[in-house]
């Protein structure tokens, strides 16, 4: 079922943060995730598609139904919270089963339907248990198994891997995407984990002070971010303050480069991006785009080494990933620098 957010605007008093004139779509079993700093009006946003609080202006619309007005219970949507919320008086089975309870399933049917959903995530043989007694991802899986029982029309995940340890995060965030598309839930993530984002997602979502940067795929926001906002919070890069030396020709203060100047003229500012992966260590004599320096500071990262690299004469700094750090340059193909409004 299609979930449509509608010029959604609403603020937490005057002058207070919210959301401003925010629009997305999600199609029929998509994943939609949002994404932005901290205060960014994300978690407002999902909460307002839930129906926890209401929008000031604006509409959220499933299945071409306008949810303005109708309550929680009411709106087909399963919701997975970051603390889980589950009851710890209950059995695992009685946890997964209670939307069923709400909706009056008849007893054995809900246990049943429990059960089949427990099978699916791989927890049948904890059905009797309390839900203090499993893992952290193990009661994650309860809680999306809930969320799922009843058949919603949208699945809201509110930063469902956030409390878990780095170790198993991978593992379950490919198990909730699988799972997410076995039942062909419509889904809004909301997550501070640019890697989740867009990892998982088909589209993603970009928001800063309650306003909307970008909304795309995760291949465009990654190459092509719509302004620096956005290539400083999605993945890493270098920006570099840049000003056109002629057609497809950027000085960056400490050297020459060749790149796409598009249609821009001549003494006209821009944010140039370079991502780290991009940049070619060592590169031969000659090859364009080549900048001499040093490398002044490394992380070993197992299968990468990320670097700062320093040009002569510069006091910016490049950063770059290899199998090995430079020893004395680095160049960057004209096609892979990204030009950015200044």
């Amino acid at each position: 079922m299609s979930l449509s957010i509608d010029n959604l605007s609403f603020r937490y008093g005057p002058g207070g943060q919210g959301v401003e004139d925010i629009s997305l779509q999600a199609a029929q079993g998509e994943l939609l995730a949002v994404i932005g700093p901290s205060g960014s009006g994300k978690s407002t946003l999902l909460r307002i598609v839930a129906g926890l609080i209401e929008q000031q202006a604006g509409r959220v619309v499933l299945a071409g139904r306008d949810l303005t007005g109708v309550p929680v219970h009411r709106r087909d949507i399963g919701v997975v919270f970051q603390s889980y919320a589950l009851f710890p008086h209950l059995s695992v089975r009685d946890n997964v089963a209670y939307g069923l309870k709400m909706r009056e399933m008849p007893l054995g049917e809900r246990r049943a339907a429990a059960d089949r959903m427990l099978h699916t995530v791989g927890l049948a043989e904890f059905a009797e248990r309390s839900p203090t007694q499993l893992s952290g991802g193990q009661q994650q899986r309860v809680a999306l198994a809930r969320a799922l029982a009843f058949g919603p029309k949208a699945l809201l995940l509110d930063e469902p891997l956030a409390a878990l340890d780095a170790a198993i995060r991978g593992h379950l965030r490919d198990e909730v995407r699988q799972l997410q598309r076995q039942f062909g839930a419509t889904t809004l993530l909301v997550t501070h984990d640019q890697e989740e984002a867009l990892t998982m997602a088909d589209r993603v979502a970009v928001l800063d002070a309650g306003r909307l940067l970008q909304f795309d795929s995760p291949e465009a926001l990654y190459e092509r971010p719509a302004n620096s906002r956005v290539a400083r919070f999605v993945g890493h890069s270098t920006l570099l303050p840049a000003t056109v030396h002629a057609q497809g020709q950027i000085d960056v203060g400490f050297a020459l480069l060749h790149a796409d100047t598009g249609t821009r003229a001549v003494g006209a500012k821009a944010i140039a991006m370079l991502r780290p992966e991009r940049l070619v260590v060592d590169p031969p004599a000659g090859q364009a785009n080549r900048i001499a320096g040093a490398t002044t500071f490394t992380r070993y990262l197992g299968s990468i080494v990320r670097y700062d690299f320093t040009p002569q004469g510069a006091t910016t700094t490049l950063l770059g990933e290899a199998a090995v750090a430079p020893a004395a340059a680095v160049a960057v193909k004209p096609e892979h620098i990204r030009l950015l409004d200044a």
